[in-house]
């Protein structure tokens, strides 16, 4: 099939221009102003952007944690996501404590046989013995080149300064790259015991548990583990000015650090937690929502390419999941474990 795409507006790397695009094999064959050439149909992009499908380098799709699933499976959330232009996905392998990545991997592109669009993976590590090192290299060779660390969620997912730093020197030698999740997770759980102590237990307390100094610690934390690995590190889902501020200063030092934000982040503040019925639960995600102001901060940043990147974090509960699982945990608790990560 191929298509012919008139009368849009086209923006490259030199050019922004009414523009025709011809389209045949799946592949954009020519780009020019009134083309003309025989197409097995015509669209008609008068006033619209005519753009390559989006890519979203972070997403969750059936994925346990808390003691239930996220809600997208390959099939539903890569259809939704075609339907949003969104044409490529990079979703999470989930290595569990004691299993070897090779098992976690193929499990992952068993999951992914369902998807409809294209995808990749990248590989979140929870165990790094020295055994396991060469199965980072191997992986590298086969063309999975990323690797997420998380410093939060102790006793699930969290690692400790060590590992990091040995799956980054690993990564600096291989050529691949780490990806942080940065939240001091030791710090947030006494943070979160001590709400459920004093009976502070709604949405609101999601945030008010995880603050911004213990993302930007980490930050800076990750960025001095890369600098004495001799390795980049790429920050994810980056939620305030003051990690933000972390990434800058490196930056500008020269340290090749990366980070990405997400539109909930850029849109959405923490006064949606306090939302009455239960209905704050539906904007609980890790990292939370930050005061308004942060918004700001993190669109400059994208403006300057302090933040090179915008995923979505796509990682969906059920809301009637959540209000069930409310009466059996307290949920200062439970949002903290099931929420996007």
């Amino acid at each position: 099939m191929s298509h012919l795409i008139k009368n849009g507006r086209v923006i490259t790397a030199e050019h922004d221009y009414i523009a025709d695009v011809f389209v045949e094999k799946d592949k954009i064959m020519t780009i020019g102003q009134n083309l003309k050439v025989q197409a097995d149909t015509t669209i008609d992009a008068t006033g619209k952007y005519v753009i390559p499908g989006g890519v979203d380098v972070h997403t969750h799709m059936d994925m346990p944690f808390g003691g239930t699933v996220s809600s997208d499976d390959f099939e539903t959330g890569t259809r939704a996501a075609a339907f949003g232009g969104t044409t490529c996905l990079i979703d999470f392998a989930i290595q569990t404590k004691g299993q070897k990545m090779r098992e976690a991997l193929d499990m992952w592109w068993k999951k992914g046989e369902l998807a409809t669009i294209d995808y990749s993976l990248h590989m979140i590590v929870t165990d790094l013995p020295e055994a396991h090192m060469e199965d980072m290299n191997e992986m590298v060779r086969e063309g999975l080149t990323s690797f997420k660390l998380f410093m939060a969620y102790p006793g699930v997912l969290m690692v400790d300064d060590a590992t990091i730093f040995r799956a980054m020197k690993q990564t600096g030698e291989n050529g691949a790259l780490v990806c942080m999740h940065a939240e001091n997770g030791g710090v947030i759980d006494l943070f979160v015991q001590k709400a459920i102590a004093e009976g502070k237990k709604a949405p609101i307390y999601h945030a008010l548990t995880r603050p911004t100094t213990a993302e930007s610690e980490a930050v800076n934390r990750a960025i001095a583990l890369a600098q004495m690995a001799g390795a980049p590190v790429y920050i994810v889902h980056l939620s305030s000015a003051d990690a933000l501020e972390k990434v800058s200063e490196a930056r500008d030092k020269g340290i090749p650090v990366y980070a990405e934000t997400c539109p909930q982040y850029l849109l959405l503040s923490i006064e949606d937690l306090e939302r009455p019925n239960f209905e704050g639960a539906k904007y609980v995600f890790t990292p939370p929502l930050r005061e308004k102001w942060h918004q700001d901060k993190l669109w400059e940043g994208l403006k300057k390419n302090t933040l090179q990147v915008v995923s979505t974090d796509h990682c969906p509960f059920c809301f009637k999941d959540q209000k069930e699982a409310s009466h059996k945990f307290p949920t200062a608790v439970r949002v903290s474990r099931i929420a996007s990560n």
